[in-house]
Parts: C-alpha cells; sequence; structure tokens
C-alpha cells in the first residue's frame, strides 16, 4: 500500500494506474521518480500494465527498459521482476535482452527453463546468447549446492547440447561453454579442452575463461603457457583465469604482466595478484601504488582493501570484458 500524506491532491503523486496510462502516451516524458512507482506491483497493477505494454511503441518500451535497468543499478530496494519477466515474451528483440539483463540478480529456479527455452529458441542470435551467459550464474548455483539436482542436469544437459550442436551459431556456443564451466563434470571438462584445441581463436578464447570458471587446477598447467601468448586476449583471459584458481605458482608470470604493453592485461593482472594473496603478491600491489599508469594505481588500491579486510574476492567484478565480445 502507497503512503499517504497531508499534502493536497494536486501535490500527491500519480497513481501507478496515471504512471502506467500514461506510458502509452508518447507525449508525456517517462520520469525516473514515476517508473520507480512501479516497483512490486501487486497482481492488479501487474496485469494493468501487461495489458497496456503491447500498446506502448517499441522505441519507446526500448528506453523504458533501459531506464528500469538504470534505477535498479541506483537503487537496490527497487524490484522490476515482474515487468522484465513479461517483457522477456516482448516482440521486440532489444526488449528481450534488456528484460534478461534486468532480471540479472533473479535466482529463481523458475526462471532456468525460460532462459534454455530462450537459448535454444528465440529467433534473435543476440537473445539466444545473453540467455545463454545468464544460465551461468545458475550454474555456479548448482555447483555451490543450491539448486536440486533435477535443475543441475537440466542445466548441465541443456549447455552441454548447445556447446556440442555445431549448427547454433559460434556465439551461443561459446557462451553455452562459458555458462556451464562452473559445473565440475567430466563432460564440461572434456567440452573446455575440445574448445581449447578446437583452432578457433575465439573458442580458445572461451576456453581458457571457462578454464577459471571451472576452478580445476589441472589448468593450471595451461594457463601458466597462455600468460605468454602472443595474443592479448588470451593473456587477457589467462591472467583472469589464474586469479580465479589462486594458485601461488602463477604469481611471478602475473608480475611481468602488471607491465604488458596492453593496459587492460596490466589490470586484470594486478587484480589477480590481489585475488591470489601472499606475501609475493601482496608486495607487487603494493609496489603497484606508485605506477605510472593511474588505472593500475587505482586497481592496485582495490586489491590490497580486499587483502586487508579479507573481503570475498569475486565481490570486485573483473576489469573489462574483453577477448569474449
Amino acid at each position: 500500500m502507497r503512503k499517504q500524506n497531508d499534502r493536497s491532491i494536486a501535490d500527491e503523486p500519480d497513481s501507478v494506474e496515471d504512471i502506467i496510462a500514461e506510458l502509452v502516451d508518447n507525449n508525456e516524458p517517462v520520469t525516473s521518480s514515476g517508473l520507480a512507482e512501479l516497483t512490486d506491483l501487486n497482481a492488479e497493477e501487474a496485469k494493468l500494465f501487461f495489458r497496456t505494454w503491447d500498446r506502448i511503441e517499441t522505441k519507446r518500451r526500448r528506453m523504458i527498459v533501459n531506464r528500469l535497468i538504470e534505477l535498479m543499478e541506483d537503487r537496490v530496494e527497487l524490484n522490476f521482476d515482474a515487468i522484465f519477466k513479461h517483457c522477456l515474451k516482448d516482440t521486440d528483440e532489444v526488449v528481450r535482452r534488456g528484460a534478461i539483463e534486468g532480471l540479472w540478480e533473479n535466482e529463481e529456479a523458475s526462471f532456468i527453463q525460460p532462459l534454455i527455452d530462450m537459448m535454444e529458441q528465440d529467433s534473435s542470435v543476440g537473445v539466444r546468447k545473453e540467455a545463454a551467459i545468464a544460465l551461468g550464474r545458475f550454474a555456479e548455483l548448482a555447483e555451490h549446492g543450491r539448486l536440486s539436482a533435477e535443475y543441475k542436469d537440466r542445466l548441465s544437459w541443456a549447455l552441454l547440447a548447445a556447446v556440442d550442436d555445431k549448427s547454433n551459431p559460434a556465439e551461443v556456443r561459446r557462451r553455452a561453454l562459458e555458462a556451464v564451466a562452473p559445473l565440475s563434470l567430466q563432460r564440461v571438462r572434456q567440452a573446455i579442452m575440445e574448445a581449447y584445441r578446437s583452432g578457433d581463436t575465439r573458442q580458445k578464447t572461451s576456453a581458457v575463461y571457462a578454464m577459471g570458471k571451472n576452478c580445476d587446477i589441472a589448468w593450471l598447467r595451461i594457463l601458466l603457457e597462455e600468460l605468454a601468448s602472443d595474443s592479448a586476449e588470451l593473456r587477457y583471459e589467462a591472467a583472469i583465469a589464474c586469479g580465479e584458481l589462486g594458485e601461488e605458482e602463477a604469481v611471478p608470470r602475473l608480475i611481468g604482466l602488471t607491465e604488458d604493453y596492453d593496459k587492460e592485461v596490466q589490470l586484470v593482472a594486478v587484480q589477480a595478484l590481489g585475488r591470489i594473496g601472499g606475501s609475493e603478491a601482496r608486495e607487487h600491489v603494493e609496489l603497484c601504488l606508485s605506477h605510472s599508469s593511474g588505472a593500475v594505481r587505482q586497481i592496485a588500491e582495490q586489491a590490497l582493501y580486499e587483502l586487508e579486510t579479507m573481503t570475498e574476492p569475486a565481490s570486485a567484478p573483473w576489469i573489462g570484458y574483453r577477448g569474449r565480445g
């Protein structure tokens, strides 16, 4: 129930019904304050929104979805899941992709099958790719025992099938491999190795990323080799993967990468040292506080903060997304 106060009727904020009605009118501005009122819609409000949504022109629907995502990033108390779930079936692929992004923190197991369906059947390769990426967080939940065995099996089957299906677009296969990587299954490890040996640069890059998500120390030898790759993309992904594995054996080579000619490789190398920890890694991260690059100095400060506060490493996202774009 929305709060009432002693202000005059003229000063009262629009009702949810009024805000929804205004969304259809191109002459009415879409305001952040109005959209914020669409948080946690009750059943009747949701029905009204769903009836209204298809009457809004495509360009405006796209804009609304983007604004809702921005609002959620700025105000964590807002919840537009009901809206985003409805938008998963929108006729516009940009809206559907935005809906998947908007549901990024949704961990409801009931969301898994719709994502699988979108990965397998959506008419847009971009939507299929985003659905595969989104399934990755559920693979992590399954690996940590936060989903039932039934859902874990459903995830692994669907994602591995997408990887194996050579009729799938390459981007969908790559994202499916990255998504299934957290599952500690022999078939997953086999799929990663097959991609690594495929001869395709993009598949190999995804495989190196997947090695880090798989968190199996057996990948360390390959990752150490890739830290010296001629490809900046592979060095970048290998540095991240070494940070995920957390093995101190990688520290000397990561120290070398903090002076890599590629700036993004420098940054993730410092991050990886911060995640691995240990005296040698910590000492070099401290040295990076006086690095010539301001970006490296900033990342070094963040890495030291995590080391000193024992913050969960995964709380800090890796810099950039190069190599898998």
